[in-house]
């Protein structure tokens, strides 16, 4: 995965619990943050909400045969995001709705999309026009416009978009939606959005070129901006996408390695599309290294932590809601975040992760070994994590409307329920 930090993480040892993935995990850039630099950080950054949950302290897990201990304590668990003063940074207003304030620059989004695919040939202009019907919830465009205008804001510029953010916001967009055209093939869905997949409807053969004519066309906007830097960091995306799919096809053998292989994944699948957009919006309008990276970290940190809380919500939330099947992740063989802190009460788990779940009875049993673990709760704890490290990273730019409703949107990735 990209970002220093992770290189500098000690190894996962075969006996660590729960507690040693999340302690281990906290160590940014090999520098330990404690619970009151934290609390620091936090009210300075934003007013944010205290979760329902809270880590559990002396609770008692039997794990294996030895019933070995593990004692929550709160130093050892990501603390919990606590409710905080906004005086330093902030005025008194709460921050906007983060998709409110970027409604403006998304009105046309979809129309001017439709306008790169533009083709003659009516089917494939259906394939290519079927998930840009209006009803997707634009995450990924959404945080970089807000992005875009709060580091023009930053850079001592007007906070209206430059031609080429809102371009790079557009991109996004279509490269998310390639990238799911191609991913439902590969996972042979049958629905998505609440609705029937192009592969379902159209076939596969069809849905894979959809995919592809929809990343040329992507990659023809991108060439207009004119900016090579920005192509540079844009390409590494779609090369991040396929090599995240690689990862998903396999297994690990070795446990230890197993929830690394997980995290770099979810990087290169989820992350690494926001992580560089933010980053190329930046690039265009400040040229500052510093300020690169602060974009980039934070929309790897938020990226990462929308993936947890979507393997969550895996567990937690039935098909209505996602769109989608419910366990579709342990139908497909994946050992998520949940599982794989189950596993370390449930080492019954570790056999069927080799096999991907694919033994009659193995889906249902492992859904129950992780409802009966921890590790939902735990998935959660990283997920704060993750925010956190966002939060305090887009602390650095200079205050704004578009600042602060970024930092809001870490709470709302983190209680989102679909």
């Amino acid at each position: 995965m990209a970002g220093p930090w992770w290189r500098q993480c000690p190894r996962l040892t075969t006996g660590c619990t729960a507690t040693n993935i999340l302690e281990n995990l906290w160590h940014l850039k090999g520098r330990p943050v404690s619970s009151s630099a934290s609390a620091s950080l936090l009210s300075r950054a934003s007013c944010i909400s205290r979760p329902e949950t809270r880590p559990p302290t002396g609770a008692q897990i039997n794990m294996k045969a030895g019933n070995f201990l593990i004692r929550h304590q709160s130093r050892l668990l990501l603390p919990t995001l606590q409710s905080c003063c906004c005086r330093a940074t902030h005025s008194d207003t709460k921050p906007k709705d983060p998709f409110t304030l970027a409604q403006k620059d998304l009105t046309s989004l979809y129309d001017d999309i439709k306008k790169e695919l533009f083709v003659s040939k009516v089917e494939l202009k259906s394939l290519c026009e079927y998930y840009f019907d209006g009803k997707g919830k634009a995450i990924r465009p959404m945080i970089v416009v807000l992005m875009a205008r709060a580091l023009n804001i930053h850079s001592n510029r007007a906070g209206d978009l430059l031609p080429g953010q809102r371009a790079i916001a557009m991109i996004s967009e279509m490269i998310h939606t390639a990238s799911l055209v191609h991913d439902d093939v590969i996972d042979g869905s049958d629905k998505r959005r609440g609705k029937r997949t192009i592969n379902e409807v159209w076939g596969e053969k069809k849905a894979i070129l959809a995919g592809d004519f929809i990343l040329s066309a992507a990659s023809m906007a991108l060439a207009r901006i004119g900016n090579i830097t920005v192509v540079k960091v844009l390409s590494q995306v779609i090369e991040d996408l396929v090599r995240g799919e690689f990862m998903q096809l396999g297994s690990k053998e070795n446990e230890n390695e197993r929830f690394k292989h997980y995290l770099e994944k979810t990087f290169k699948k989820t992350a690494s599309l926001i992580a560089n957009s933010c980053k190329a919006v930046s690039i265009l309008v400040n040229s500052d290294p510093e300020v690169h990276e602060i974009a980039y970290q934070y929309g790897k940190n938020v990226g990462i932590a929308f993936q947890l809380v979507d393997d969550v919500l895996d567990f937690t939330s039935g098909a209505s809601q996602l769109g989608k099947p419910a366990a579709a992740d342990l139908k497909l063989g994946l050992a998520t975040g949940p599982v794989l802190f189950a596993c370390q009460q449930f080492p019954e788990l570790h056999a069927m992760i080799m096999r991907r779940f694919a033994s009659k009875g193995d889906v249902d049993r492992a859904w129950q070994y992780v409802l009966q673990s921890n590790g939902v709760q735990q998935t959660n704890y990283l997920a704060q994590h993750y925010c956190k490290e966002a939060i305090r990273q887009i602390s650095r730019l200079r205050p704004s409307p578009e600042r602060d409703a970024l930092i809001r949107l870490t709470e709302m990735v983190l209680t989102r329920d679909k």
